[in-house]
């Protein structure tokens, strides 16, 4: 069974960002999506989540980010980071980290 983890990271305060709504869905043909999962991520922004990939399927991580820099901007027009993904081995670890801010978000992989 693969895991996918992830820290959510405030680069505002230069720390972890615990509370953001996770959730993962496996695209299906004609735009549809099927949920896989849906989580919150604990107080040091982190998430672990064992999952079964579906062979060649294609799947959306979305961190829910409207609310988290609300208070602290006038214009806020990103309220969620949608990462597209494949989880070519089934045993594998996805680690995708998200380093957030009002303005912009940085993304990357690490197995």
């Amino acid at each position: 069974m693969a895991t996918i983890s992830s820290h959510v990271l405030d680069s505002v305060h230069g720390c972890s960002l615990g509370g953001v709504k996770v959730e993962m869905f496996r695209l299906l043909g004609e735009g549809g999506r099927e949920p896989v999962f849906s989580v919150v991520a604990d107080d040091e922004g982190r998430i672990a989540v064992p999952v079964e990939p579906v062979p060649e399927a294609q799947y959306e991580l979305v961190f829910d980010t409207g609310d988290i820099f609300a208070a602290s901007t006038s214009v806020q027009i990103m309220d969620q980071v949608v990462i597209r993904l494949s989880m070519p081995d089934a045993e594998a670890r996805y680690h995708i980290p998200v380093l957030l801010s009002p303005h912009s978000y940085s993304v990357w992989w690490s197995g």
